[in-house]
């Protein structure tokens, strides 16, 4: 067997690539580094170095010690988790039933789906739906608001309309209804990209911030996106450690703001970088996998 030979075509996409990746990279480093680093060393860093001066979780301890932080994070937790899993089944209903050829008013409910994907509601009209549903201040607000993305509808569409017509004909001769093909062969069949909307809309659920601190107005209910706008966005030191605990301890007060700011950054993304590696193995594996030859 020929072996591959590396060509420049080749070097140069990988290099193009490689540095990409370093514009990416080595910023998140450079955050990691300073939330590490001895709140009496961190004025050291300069530039994007990546190894922290000096060593120290006390940032950390600051930040996670504050009980609305916890908070905060669980309600995020649920928000983005419940969310996406409601957001996935429902996305993939609507596109199976969207996708069955004898559907009736198929074309006009199209239409109106794609119109509602480029008009989208003013918030003081979306205000007044969900003060109505009486659904202010509660998480669940935030569950269901935006269930279903039109445009992650119309990729799950296409992709359930090239499953091959023998798997379902087969099952319909067996005595297969619509509620066994969606569970027992779309669903599995629609792994990958059940995998990638679902991260698209767990990073939506995550990130999402304006419309939390319009729905949520309690600290009880609170999201971690909001309180780190106050704090990294509008430098609020007291949003993040509270005013009683910078009087009550003094070392609070003495701790560097960049490094708090980078330590509550990390643990705003890391649990959302940590689906990446869990996704992306998927990818490399068959979309039909399991299915029939024609």
């Amino acid at each position: 067997m020929l072996e591959k030979r590396l060509t420049t075509h080749k070097l140069i996409i990988g290099l193009v690539l490689t540095l990409l990746s370093l514009t990416m990279f080595v910023p998140i480093v450079n955050i990691l580094a300073k939330s590490l680093s001895d709140p009496a060393k961190v004025h050291l860093l300069q530039g994007y170095e990546i190894w922290p001066r000096g060593f120290s979780f006390v940032n950390y301890e600051v930040v996670l010690s504050n009980p609305i932080i916890g908070r905060a994070l669980a309600n995020s937790l649920f928000i983005t988790i419940a969310g996406t899993c409601f957001s996935i089944f429902f996305t993939t209903m609507a596109a199976y039933v969207l996708t069955r050829k004898n559907l009736v008013f198929k074309t006009p409910l199209m239409i109106f789906l794609i119109i509602i994907m480029i008009f989208e509601p003013g918030i003081v009209q979306e205000y007044l739906v969900v003060k109505d549903m009486h659904l202010l201040d509660n998480l669940w607000v935030m569950v269901l608001y935006r269930l279903i993305n039109v445009y992650y509808l119309i990729l799950m569409m296409r992709f359930i309309e090239e499953i091959p017509d023998a798997l379902t004909e087969a099952a319909k001769i067996d005595g297969a209804g619509h509620m066994t093909l969606f569970v027992r062969i779309v669903l599995p069949l629609a792994r990958v990209p059940l995998l990638t909307i679902g991260m698209f809309y767990a990073v939506a659920k995550w990130n999402e911030f304006f419309k939390s601190s319009i729905f949520l107005s309690s600290q009880e209910n609170t999201v971690l996106q909001v309180l780190l706008r106050q704090f990294v966005v509008e430098q609020d030191s007291l949003a993040l450690v509270g005013a009683v605990d910078v009087i009550k301890n003094s070392n609070i007060a003495q701790l560097d703001f960049g490094s708090l700011k980078a330590a509550t950054i990390i643990i705003a993304i890391v649990p959302i970088l940590m689906l990446y590696p869990i996704i992306l193995k998927y990818y490399t594996k068959g979309v039909m996998d399991g299915g029939v030859k024609e």
